[in-house]
């Protein structure tokens, strides 16, 4: 694309995630010719601001509150002609791409996928291509009858060391034993015994790594990653699971279903007695569960709770998730 052009795009950010939203803005960023204009969390606040900016570019979420990206892109064609559409979605389903392509977007990222096409897809559109998840292509329309349930962000408040691991080698090994891809996050004093109990299960662990389905990380240098001024950083956060997620699901020999990941990184920091950047680290990644349409498990030492004194924090890391499990 010409300079002259790219130097005058303007873009607006539409997604009902705050934090997913700041990456994409942090990711469009990377160009210097690009400038978020605007940011947008529902549907009908998309349409409000396509009509008062006029940007060049909307990247669009297709679910969103109030008034869905489909029916947004719809009106906002009408109100801004001009503006190109780019869909950032989770939804895989092949019905859902061509109704949203059908808006005349000529742009289709799932966010798995965001990392490595988001840049592309934007230049794509800008040149007035058409731009389609390469995952998408050819997608078989019997993968949609498999919809995957919503995400499940579980707790295991566990009694001793023994059952923090079997549970989490129980749920890496249904995962990938199904073809889907699995992430753990672990000390590195427990990495040992978790690699133990997978082989005992029957995996081929050193395979399952080196084909990238398997992801085994320390706590330690995970949290070094997006840990700034003692609390998450929420750009620095979903920019490094996103990548994480995006490659742990190209591995997978059914991606279609999903990533799974467990880990003990937010049981650390509360250990460590930080609990608001445990809980705030909760709340990021029940998000990045709902964005990427990921299934979590976490797991915390009952003995690190000491009776009323930490009731509050109990009660709000168990506010977090899903469901809540004790043994």
């Amino acid at each position: 694309m010409d300079e002259e052009l790219l130097s005058s795009i303007r873009i607006l950010v539409v997604d009902d995630y705050r934090p997913f939203r700041q990456w994409v803005c942090s990711r469009l960023g990377k160009k210097p010719e690009l400038q978020v204009v605007g940011e947008a969390a529902d549907g009908l606040e998309a349409v409000q601001k396509a009509e008062e900016l006029k940007p060049d570019l909307i990247v669009l979420d297709v679910g969103l509150p109030k008034l869905n990206g489909i029916e947004a892109a719809r009106k906002i064609r009408q109100l801004s002609p001009s503006s190109k559409i780019v869909f950032l979605s989770l939804n895989r389903d092949l019905e859902v791409v061509r109704a949203a392509l059908s808006t005349g977007a000529l742009g289709y990222v799932l966010k798995t996928d965001a990392r490595s096409e988001l840049l592309p897809a934007v230049d794509a559109v800008l040149r007035g291509k058409q731009f389609v998840s390469s995952r998408l292509k050819g997608y078989e329309f019997t993968d949609t009858a498999e919809e995957k349930a919503p995400h499940c962000h579980e707790v295991l408040f566990y009694s001793d060391e023994a059952i923090l691991l079997d549970t989490f080698a129980r749920f890496i090994a249904v995962a990938l034993k199904s073809g889907r891809a699995a992430i753990v996050v672990i000390t590195e004093s427990r990495s040992d015994g978790l690699v133990s109990r997978l082989k005992a299960q029957g995996l081929d662990v050193d395979a399952a790594t080196q084909q990238g389905t398997y992801i085994q990380l320390d706590v330690a240098k995970t949290l070094s990653t997006f840990i700034v001024d003692g609390m998450p950083d929420a750009t620095r956060f979903f920019e490094f699971s996103g990548g994480l997620i995006e490659a742990a699901a190209k591995a997978a020999r059914e991606p279609h279903r999903g990533v799974v990941a467990c880990g003990e990184d937010p049981s650390v920091l509360w250990a460590e007695g930080k609990a608001d950047a445990a809980i705030r680290l909760e709340q990021l990644c029940d998000e990045v569960a709902k964005a990427f349409g990921l299934d979590m498990l976490c797991g915390y030492a009952l003995s690190s709770f000491h009776g009323e004194e930490d009731e509050h924090v109990f009660q709000s890391i168990c506010a977090e998730h899903s469901a809540v499990y004790s043994q």
